[in-house]
């Protein structure tokens, strides 16, 4: 895997001092975006230190990194990232402490760290990290300010806090508190992928999508220099930086294989029902969670009358599902099963197997108990989710009628209490 960069920073139109700083270190794979905050003596040290001190502890543990085993190496880019981001916050706390002229001294901060096809993020405050894939833009991290985690509770709308008078106050930086909460992410970068670290200098006078995205999969060469001139253009109210990234791949078989299942997961993933609350961040933090398996046609995944701890999600190929012996169903790419065995200890009510070869994802109870633990808001939405799914499938329960026939049901499930769509009815 390649990667062509392009990076600007810029005063802006309004401001006498730039408070932002950023990183391309092509060498190490780190990509830095801070925003400092405090005032002129004070952001603009904060910005540079904490990139100096994210530079510093990533470099000093290149060597480890390297040589971690394969399976550990995801989680060991996540765990210098975040030990990467709280020294950074160490060194800006204790400079506000040693220094009156830079009390209060504090940082947004956006940092990838990205080794061979793996990325990890590390993000405290309200700079962002876009994804551009096949046509899809997503924001990768999270603003940390009251109104974004008020939208995120369904708590206020899209709507209600474009105007809200705290839309900008942050509830995380780097530098005002002894420690810091810092948000990672581990993901796949696939060719193709374009992505952006930028302060809200920028994203700020760019809250359109579609346009947003069109950008981004223009022409690589420039592109920061046409998204800061747009800045400038609508206001410039702020400094404005821009780090850019594109993913390339030579198109050797292994690799066009690892991008197409790739990309048929997380679709997969995207598209059923369990994952229906999740922004593509939060889809990201269960595919993490996930291990592949490889079946051949004939192959029995679960089997009737066992126990197992683990959900399955079809990935590609289609999979017989029987009970007793007899046929009930054809199961294929999209469908999941077995979430039962997350929460309960119960027998497989069915036998399935593979009736071509398939690719599935599998989510077994102890990664899905360590998601919960780690991002509860994920869990609770997974866990809403896979409660509503159930219920659904007892929407054709059996109730008596009054001349003691059968009927079905068909119940119609409340909105998710994270959609601002209030539910009908009373309850009392």
């Amino acid at each position: 895997m390649t990667l062509t960069t392009n990076a600007r920073t810029d005063v802006g139109k309004k401001r006498d001092h730039n408070e932002d700083d950023f990183l391309c270190d092509e060498g190490l794979g780190l990509y830095i975006v801070c925003d400092g905050m405090g005032g002129h003596a004070a952001g603009e040290v904060a910005s540079k230190l904490a990139v100096e001190t994210i530079a510093g502890v990533v470099r000093a543990k290149s060597s480890a990194l390297q040589a971690a085993p394969e399976h550990a190496k995801r989680d060991e880019l996540a765990r210098v990232m975040r030990h990467a981001v709280e020294m950074a916050n160490s060194a800006v706390h204790g400079l506000g402490k040693s220094k009156k002229q830079h009390y209060g001294a504090g940082t947004t901060c956006s940092a990838l760290l990205i080794q061979a096809d793996g990325a990890a993020l590390a993000h405290v405050g309200d700079s962002r990290v876009y994804l551009s894939r096949a046509g899809t833009l997503s924001q990768l991290s999270n603003d940390h300010t009251f109104v974004a985690e008020a939208v995120r509770r369904g708590m206020l709308s899209e709507a209600e806090a474009a105007d809200h008078s705290a839309g900008h106050m942050l509830t995380r930086a780097v530098g005002p508190q002894p420690e810091v909460h810092v948000d990672t992410l581990v993901f796949d970068v696939l060719p193709g992928d374009t992505l952006l670290l930028c302060s809200d200098g920028l994203h700020n006078y760019c809250e359109d999508p579609d346009e947003l995205r069109g950008l981004l999969d223009g022409p690589i060469d420039g592109l920061t220099d046409r998204l800061v001139d747009m800045a400038n253009e609508r206001g410039g109210e702020d400094n404005i930086t821009a780090v850019a990234l594109r993913a390339q791949s030579p198109s050797g078989k292994a690799e066009l294989l690892r991008t197409s299942n790739a990309h048929k997961s997380f679709d997969a993933l995207r598209h059923i029902a369990l994952m229906a609350d999740l922004s593509i961040a939060e889809v990201m933090l269960v595919a993490e969670a996930l291990t592949t398996e490889v079946h051949a046609a004939g192959t029995v995944i679960v089997e009737e009358g066992a126990t197992s701890a683990a959900m399955y999600v079809i990935v590609s190929g289609s999979l017989e599902v029987r009970r007793a012996g007899k046929p009930l169903a054809f199961l294929d790419s999209g469908s999941h099963f077995g979430e039962m065995a997350l929460l309960t200890n119960s027998p497989r009510s069915a036998t399935v197997r593979a009736a071509s070869p398939s690719l599935l994802l599998v989510l077994r109870r102890e990664k899905l108990y360590e998601l919960v633990q780690k991002h509860p808001l994920v869990g609770v939405k997974f866990l809403w989710r896979l409660a509503q799914v159930q219920s659904m499938r007892l929407d054709d329960a059996t109730m008596p009628m009054e001349d003691g026939r059968i009927r079905t049901v068909r119940l119609e499930s409340f909105p998710s209490p994270f959609s601002r769509r209030k539910p009908e009815g009373g309850g009392g």
